[in-house]
């Protein structure tokens, strides 16, 4: 159930970064207008400014975080809700398992071979 929970945390985390694309197109849209009248509003212009420019750092860093988390996930690093590394060195462990227990009948076959000569 924790999964989940992290799982939906990181969607709506993504979810809020494209509204936050959403109000940057905005800024960029309300400045691009103001540039086009005769006479531009310094003030207006310097807050569109601003909020575009915080925007896209916020963007910025956020975007970084879910890929520093992705990358964590891909890489099999341990994280808070992963098996992944466990599974998989469960999974290697089962197959050494496997070969070790050929080659030992392997082995039995040919003592018993050579017990029979």
């Amino acid at each position: 159930m924790a999964t989940y929970s992290l799982a939906n945390e990181r969607l709506r985390a993504l979810e809020d970064i494209e509204r936050e694309i959403g109000t940057i197109l905005q800024s960029a849209g309300n400045v691009i207008l103001e540039l086009s009248k005769e006479k531009a509003n310094e003030r207006l212009l310097d807050r569109q400014a601003a909020a575009f420019t915080s925007s896209v750092q916020h963007v910025e860093a956020e975007l970084s975080a879910q890929i520093r988390y992705l990358t964590q996930v891909a890489t099999g690093q341990p994280h808070e809700s992963s098996s992944y590394s466990s599974r998989k060195d469960c999974q290697m462990a089962l197959k050494r398992v496997d070969y070790a227990r050929l080659k030992l009948s392997e082995l039995a076959r040919t003592c018993e071979q050579v017990l029979e000569t």
